[in-house]
């Protein structure tokens, strides 16, 4: 693997990381205030009013149903790919290609609605929401990039080859 192949695999290892240990705090946007546990509360405030996402305080119902996309399957995906990257699995490109394009998806569309809407943070917002259509871009170039093998594969000369003839 080349100096360029190694980029690819830390920046998708890092975004892989980073996916983990960010979407189950997104688990809030679904659950009333009074069940929210404490420790997760102050992070979520600072992070809305610092960057005025009206989707994470208004909670509209396609960006609702965008977040439980992103646990049930951009979660999952990411701890599967971490693991994958990491002991080279041979499902790792199928893997990929699946969380890039659910990611690609999920972010054209709450960009569409910030980039359509009047809010005052909507600068802010695409650029914070940005990096993830290149992230979702990359790892779908990731999944179709076939895994380079090191070893040469085990060549039979027929099904005759390995059987013992019966006389």
């Amino acid at each position: 693997m080349g100096i360029i192949g190694k980029a690819v695999h830390a920046i998708l290892l890092l975004a892989f990381f980073f996916i983990v240990a960010i979407a189950p705090l997104d688990v809030q946007i679904f659950l009333p205030d009074s069940i929210v546990p404490d420790l997760v509360k102050p992070l979520y405030r600072w992070y809305t009013t610092t960057t005025g996402d009206y989707l994470m305080l208004e909670k509209p119902h396609f960006f609702r149903a965008l977040m439980m996309v992103e646990l049930f399957l951009l979660f999952p995906l990411a701890l599967l790919n971490t693991y994958g990257l990491l002991t080279s699995k041979p499902w790792f490109n199928s893997t990929c290609l699946i969380f890039g394009a659910s990611l690609l998806t999920a972010t054209a569309a709450m960009l569409g609605d910030i980039l359509g809407s009047d809010k005052p943070s909507a600068d802010l917002m695409v650029k914070l929401y940005s990096p993830l259509l290149a992230l979702g871009s990359l790892a779908i170039l990731r999944g179709l990039v076939p895994q380079s093998s090191t070893t040469a594969p085990n060549v039979v000369n027929g099904p005759t080859s390995t059987l013992k003839k019966r006389t």
